[in-house]
């Protein structure tokens, strides 16, 4: 997440972040599609309370026909790791002692837990720390899952937007049918797509010029624009995509943009940013990349 920030933010160091976490301003925390985010303190009861039963209702499908843990075992185990952790900080071997691990995830939809720095810091960046988000951050606010899911949709068309149905729902991690309900409750703006499929995006939302340069970027490994529920943002060309996710890889690798789309891989030796381009570079972009490269050298020494 630090090369992630600093790829997008001006000015990034990674002591505001780290510091960010430690007052409590942002947390990390398990939300969208069960896997962990860094998201504003404002933002994390809001998502929590809209994702909850989405990723209830997924780890349940997950291991439903598979012989996994019932419902009723996961909501006595959450009760159980929640009186652990009442006004603790908790290791993940900890919390995992006599649990296996799809029964600790299907619980832990039950519960609001947060990543406790030092984890997720740059010195120590494996999230591998736990609290109750209600001791960490203080009690939940009255929330329902409705105005959770609508503030999550808020957020992704600010990013994303236009969006399908379909896009919104994939990066959510829900299903369409809550999603189109909560569409229905907000004010949108509409367009086509080229094969006349429906967008939405928010009111006065900008929308750049088709021709706007997008600049050399370095993402890092697991970004999330690369993920499958991002495909159509067409960062990430289908011809390259197994040649960042594969089995014996799947954290991904760390990759370059130029124009805008995946063109390589990188990897950091000692003081150098070495690349892997997959076809041939124009000189005016391995210059750019180089440029680009010494500033990430300077921000990760």
């Amino acid at each position: 997440m630090y090369i992630g920030l600093w790829t997008r933010l001006a000015g990034f160091e990674r002591d505001s972040l780290r510091r960010a976490l430690e007052r409590r301003s942002v947390v990390q925390a398990t939300l969208m599609r069960s896997t962990i985010h860094l998201v504003s303190v404002g933002d994390f009861w809001p998502f929590a309370a809209g994702t909850r039963d989405a990723r209830w209702e997924s780890w349940q499908r997950a291991y439903r026909n598979r012989g996994g843990p019932t419902a009723q075992a996961a909501t006595a185990t959450a009760r159980r790791l929640d009186r652990m952790l009442a006004g603790a900080t908790l290791s993940r071997t900890e919390l995992l002692d006599g649990i296996d691990g799809p029964l600790f995830g299907l619980a832990s939809t039950r519960l609001n837990l947060v990543r406790v720095p030092p984890s997720g810091t740059w010195e120590r960046r494996r999230a591998d720390l736990f609290g109750r988000a209600e001791d960490w951050i203080g009690p939940a606010p009255a929330i329902s899952a409705d105005e959770g899911i609508d503030l999550l949709i808020r957020r992704y068309l600010r990013a994303f937007g236009p969006a399908s149905v379909a896009d919104v729902a994939g990066w959510a991690g829900m299903q369409i049918t809550p999603v189109k309900q909560a569409l229905e409750r907000i004010e949108l703006r509409h367009f086509r797509d080229e094969s006349g499929g429906l967008l939405v995006d928010l009111p006065r939302a900008p929308l750049p010029p088709a021709d706007t340069p997008a600049p050399a970027r370095f993402l890092p490994t697991w970004d999330a624009t690369l993920l499958a529920n991002c495909r159509r943002t067409q960062i990430l060309p289908e011809e390259h995509r197994p040649k960042i996710f594969h089995v014996k890889n799947p954290q991904s690798e760390s990759t370059f943009l130029v124009d805008g789309a995946v063109a390589g891989t990188w990897k950091q030796d000692g003081k150098r940013v070495r690349l892997k381009p997959f076809g041939r570079l124009r000189r005016e972009d391995r210059d750019e990349l180089e440029a680009e490269a010494e500033r990430l050298v300077s921000f990760v020494a």
